[in-house]
Formats: structure tokens, C-alpha cells, sequence
């Protein structure tokens, strides 16, 4: 599911084929960001970056002559500390090949949306020059039936079907990802070079809508069907059946749109934004925390990657004027947000249960962008706590971003091991970050080693009772068990869990299944009820498996000091985990603190630090004050700043 093509394998991500290219790590293209003052530095991506002429190709043409730009996918650190670039596969010396490529539409396309952004904001010639050879290359990348072909070999040569196989295949034979991305790039071009190049932009404007003509044929037509997803009714016309790749167009409709675009541009725009806001899900009590879901064939699935929906319907609210999109946005930036930065950062996978610990920039990149595109004034304030991530305040306590070099570092593993790669979506994101940090001076720049208090995370299987059963693979499908197994209950168990100063909420995750006769679990803490479950879900649908895994909200919460946790089955209950929850969750970076509720009153909390703001579950200021007597309120945060 996940199209990022590297993974974190044993602490480090998996290293692609042989190098072509090496530079020194000292080598720069632009000043750097200590010289100028500002935090974006396009150096590395400038390394990243290069040229072709690519053979002659059936059906693809690009705007004027020349070699196009393009962009190499990976750059591993050496033991020297430079940097090799390289593509994605296996590696052919004899033919100076790649299992996949070199270059990848993907790239190419958020590379492009950097320079353009980069441009509006610096108006920097070279930056404009930059987007413009790149959009060459994407346009040059596109089938005449609209869809992309996604990898180009070093030469130029288009490679449609790649080794491993990326769905569709070939590439350009269906909706994608990299279909939705050139959307996003072209929409983006389109509004810079509109002022700047009329010839270009109308260049850009034609193969927009040849793009949009394919969603409308491949995707669009689906409008107001519903797919059916363990008894839950989602949209059947999401990219890819998903929000995640839904937002990326969205972001290139809405600038297309504001720039004047077509009827069928604002049509389309007007749809997907209605599709990713039917996405949002839960409470202020219930998981997920009203985030905006990323995948419309899971209701257990949510991953930071390209999970940009809070952005795209900020975007596209503006742009047809359509203030409610919002409403699903600030549900997510102010809701789902801080509570997932008070469990322990912007994690790349709940799944349900908080189980890929991975942190790369472009899940940082996706929470960042969301809360200061939604533009309340509390939000920005969480933007900093999230920016933090690239200056030290995450996992490993140390800078993921170079600003002297422009580097953003490929990414953290759970245990805190930095991999020092810095391939081009590291990059890409990273400078995106940057960009709009840059654009939002007020954001406070945190800087210090993290300290969490959220949620908690109970094995079941470490219980008292029931059999431990360890299923063939951990992934379901369209979820994945928590260390890889679960516990079998058709009698009693008892957990150990810590002690805490607070109440806490209690959602263990449990097998549902659809079944007349579902599984019953009753809970207790000592003599405290807290409340009985019942493991029931609707109807399959287009999941890939039986069933759903998802936290279920006890009623009632665990006691202060509370130690001990006792679930009675009736029937055979599968549970996977306990999750934990302080009915005030918390992040301390240096003297600033955030504060997330999922209390059902106001509290008065005293915090180290100076001043209080205070904001309520639809993001609105509702208190100031000092440190001393900061009020937090029932779903809403507060920030505190030293």
C-alpha cells in the first residue's frame, strides 16, 4: 500500500542497487541557509538533480526541445560522508540499467511543486528554470490517455513495467499515485507560469486537463457510489481508493482552480474534496481521534505518508469557496494531531495500534503542512511542536535536517537510529517543510529532547489467561496485529498495567467479526466496571480480510492508580492490545508544552513555563493565562510557552 519504496528493515532502511554518480558532501549549489537566514537550502536537491534526452517514444512528446530534468531517486551516505545517487532496483553495469529506474515520475513531480513554491516565495530565477525542466520531463512521462508512465531509465528511456512490479502495470495503464502527483505539479505550474510564460502555461493547462479527463474516465465515474468496508459505507471514487493519493490532486486542483481553471477542473476538485472529507472518522473519545482516514480499503489503516487530506481540503475550501470542507480538516489538525504527538511523534503507522514507530519527512511534512494550511492561530502554535522533529526534538535527540547543507535525512527508526541516506523524497519533503516554515516566521522554532505522556500501548498476550496465537503473517490485509500475534480469550484475564497520576481511557483492540452470534468482553479494574464490548462488525465489503481490528472505548475510565485491568469473554474474543489513554496527554519540548484532552470536563493544570493559550475541539482560543493555571478543555489542546 505504501509507495514509498524504502522501508525500515532492522533499525536502517533497505539500500537500492549499484551508484552511477558520487559529490562530495561539501559540494553546494546555492547559498547556504545560515548565510541567508532562511531555512530552505535547495542545495541538495540541486545535487539530486539532472538532465536527459530521452530516446524517442510513441505517444510522448514534451513543450519545446532539449534535454528535460529530472531527478535521481536515492542518495546514499558513503563512509567518507558524500553522498552517491542512485535509482531504484537492481543495477545492470552492462547496460547501465535499473530494475525499476533511474528517475520516477513520483519524484519529479514533488520536485517540481519545491521549485515552483521556492520561486513564489524568493522569486528566484533558477528555481523557475528548474520547475520548468522538470515539468518537461513529467508532461514528457505522460501517455496520451492521460495516465504516467512512473520510471525512466538513466538514458531517458521510459521503463512501464518495472522489476518489482508496481501497480498498475504497466504503469500508465490506470489511475495512480503518480498520476495524482502530476496532477498536483501541473496544477501548481500552471498558476506560476500563467504570469511568466503564457505558452508554457497553456502547455501545462492542456496536459491538466488530459489528466483530469483520465480521472473522469477512470475514477470520477464512480461519483456517489459507496464501497462497502466491514459495514461502513466509503467512497468509491478516491484515487487509487485512496485519500492519501486523492489529496495530492487535490492540491494541484485547487491551485488550478484559483488560477482560473476549467469547468471540469472545478468539478473534479469539488468531488474529490466531498470523497476525502467522507473520510474522517471517530471522536473526541473514540479512535481515530476524528483523523481524515488515508486508505478507502481499511477502517483500521491510518499512516502518515502522504496523508495530506487536512491540507487538500484547507485548499480546496479556499478555492471554491466552500467553508465546511474545513470542518474535517480542523477535526484532524486539531484533534487527531496533537494526540498523535503526545504518543511519541509523528509515527508512520497506526495500524491500528501504533505499530510502525518509523518517522520520515514526509509523514512530518503531511501533519506540518496540514496545520498551518487550515490557518488557525492555535495550529500554528502546534506547528511547532511538530517542525521540531527536523531540529533534534524526535526520537534519536538529534537534527534531521542539515540547513547548511539542505539535507533532510531519510528517517528514524522505532529504537532511535537515524538513517543518514537523504534520498529525494526525504529531500523533497523536507524543503517543502522549510518552505513553509519560511513562509511563517511566527511559527517558534523548539528545540530540546522530547518527553511524552500519551498513549500507552499493553500487549495482550502479556496477560494472565487465554492462548497466545501467532497467525502466518502479521498483516491481515488491511491491518496488522501488534507484535505480530494476539491473545485467544474465552475465559478470564488479567493485565498488569503502570500506574498514572490520571484517569485514563481504555480501548483495547479487538477482533471484530460479522457474525450473528460476535463475541462479548467484560471489563473491570478491581471492583470498578468499566464497561462491556461486544466484538460485532457489518459486512465485509472490498476489505482484503474478514473482519476489522480496531480500539473500542470502554465507557467508563481507569481510576487514578489503577494497576491492574481483568477482561471476562463470552464466546472467543481475539485481542490484540490495550491501549491507554491520560484523559490529558502531554509533549515537553525545552519549556514548551502541549497538551491534548480527551477529558469530558475542563481541568486546570499547572505546567512549568509562562503563558497558556487555550483552544477548544474546533481549534478556537477559548483562554489565556499563565502556566500556573493553564485550562485545558473537553477535546481541545493547549500550548504553554516558557
Amino acid at each position: 500500500m505504501n509507495p514509498t519504496r524504502r522501508t525500515v528493515i532492522g533499525g536502517a532502511l533497505a539500500v537500492a542497487a549499484a551508484s552511477t554518480v558520487t559529490l562530495p558532501a561539501s559540494a553546494t549549489a546555492s547559498a547556504s541557509a545560515s548565510a541567508s537566514g532562511r531555512l530552505s537550502n535547495l542545495a541538495h536537491l540541486d545535487f539530486l538533480r539532472s538532465s536527459v534526452t530521452p530516446p524517442a517514444a510513441t505517444g510522448h512528446t514534451t513543450f519545446g526541445s532539449g534535454p528535460v530534468g529530472v531527478l535521481w531517486t536515492y542518495a546514499d551516505r558513503q563512509a567518507d560522508g558524500s553522498y552517491k545517487r542512485i535509482g531504484g532496483g537492481a543495477y545492470d553495469a552492462a547496460t547501465n540499467t535499473y530494475g525499476q529506474g533511474a528517475f520516477n515520475a513520483d519524484d519529479i513531480a514533488r520536485a517540481a511543486v519545491v521549485y515552483l513554491r521556492h520561486w513564489k516565495l524568493f522569486h528566484s530565477a533558477a528555481s523557475l528554470e528548474a520547475a520548468r525542466g522538470l515539468l518537461r520531463s513529467l508532461t514528457f512521462l505522460q501517455s496520451p490517455n492521460g495516465n504516467v508512465v512512473l520510471w525512466m531509465q538513466p538514458d531517458g528511456t521510459l521503463n512501464p513495467s518495472a522489476d518489482p512490479v508496481e501497480l498498475p502495470d504497466p504503469s500508465d495503464s490506470g489511475p495512480s499515485y503518480w498520476l495524482a502527483r502530476t496532477v498536483w505539479a501541473l496544477g501548481e505550474g500552471y498558476a506560476v507560469f500563467r504570469r511568466t510564460d503564457r505558452a508554457f502555461a497553456t502547455f501545462l493547462r492542456d496536459r491538466l486537463d488530459l489528466a483530469i479527463a483520465a480521472l473522469e474516465r477512470q475514477v470520477l465515474v464512480r461519483y456517489g457510489q459507496y464501497n462497502v468496508v466491514d459495514g461502513r459505507r466509503l467512497p468509491a471514487w478516491l484515487i487509487v481508493n485512496g485519500a492519501d493519493a486523492t489529496s495530492e490532486a487535490v492540491l494541484g486542483l485547487s491551485a488550478y482552480v484559483e488560477a482560473g481553471g476549467s469547468a471540469s477542473a472545478r468539478r473534479a476538485l469539488s468531488r474529490f474534496a466531498e470523497g476525502i472529507a467522507a473520510m474522517a472518522a471517530g471522536s473526541t473519545r473514540e479512535w481515530p481521534f476524528r483523523a481524515l482516514m488515508p486508505w478507502g480499503e481499511s477502517i483500521s489503516d491510518w499512516h502518515a505518508w502522504g496523508a495530506q487530506m487536512p491540507s487538500a481540503l484547507a485548499a480546496a475550501a479556499h478555492a471554491l469557496d466552500a467553508p465546511k470542507l474545513r470542518a474535517a480538516a480542523i477535526g484532524d489538525t486539531a484533534g487527531f494531531t496533537p494526540l498523535l504527538m503526545t504518543a511519541g511523534g509523528p509515527d508512520n503507522g497506526w495500524l491500528p495500534t501504533p505499530i510502525d514507530r518509523t518517522q520520515i519527512a514526509y509523514g512530518v511534512d503531511a501533519r506540518l503542512q496540514g496545520v498551518l494550511s487550515v490557518g488557525l492561530p492555535g495550529l500554528r502554535q502546534v506547528a511547532a511542536f511538530i517542525a521540531a522533529w527536523y531540529f533534534g526534538a524526535n526520537r534519536a535527540g538529534r537534527p534531521m535536517y542539515d540547513a547548511t547543507t539542505g539535507r533532510t535525512y531519510d528517517g528514524i527508526s522505532g529504537d532511535g537510529t537515524i538513517n543518514r541516506n537523504s534520498g529525494a523524497e526525504s529531500s523533497i519533503h523536507g524543503q517543502l517543510s522549510m518552505l513553509a516554515l519560511d513562509a511563517h516566521p511566527e511559527v517558534a522554532r523548539l528545540t530540546g529532547t522530547p518527553s511524552y505522556d500519551g498513549l500507552q500501548i499493553i500487549e495482550a498476550e502479556s496477560g494472565a489467561g487465554g492462548q497466545v496465537v501467532t497467525p502466518p503473517s502479521a498483516w491481515t490485509g488491511e491491518s496488522q496485529w501488534s507484535n505480530g500475534s494476539y491473545l485467544s480469550l474465552d475465559g478470564t484475564a488479567t493485565w498488569s498495567v503502570p500506574a498514572s497520576s490520571q484517569q485514563r481511557l481504555v480501548l483495547p483492540v479487538v477482533n471484530l467479526a460479522d457474525t450473528p452470534t460476535p463475541a462479548r468482553t467484560t471489563w473491570t479494574s478491581g471492583v470498578r466496571a468499566l464497561g462491556t464490548l461486544t466484538h460485532v462488525c457489518g459486512q465485509q465489503g472490498i476489505s482484503a480480510a474478514p473482519g476489522a481490528l480496531l480500539p473500542l472505548t470502554l465507557a467508563n475510565p481507569l481510576p487514578a492508580g489503577a494497576t491492574t485491568l481483568t477482561a471476562k469473554a463470552q464466546g472467543t474474543a481475539q485481542l490484540d492490545a490495550l491501549l491507554l489513554l491520560p484523559t490529558v496527554s502531554s509533549l515537553r519540548i525545552g519549556d514548551a508544552v502541549l497538551l491534548a484532552s480527551v477529558d469530558t470536563h475542563a481541568r486546570v493544570m499547572s505546567v512549568p513555563g509562562k503563558h497558556s493559550c487555550s483552544y477548544d475541539a474546533a481549534g478556537k482560543l477559548v483562554a489565556r493565562g499563565n502556566a500556573s493555571r493553564a485550562l485545558v478543555v473537553p477535546g481541545g489542546f493547549t500550548v504553554v510557552l516558557g
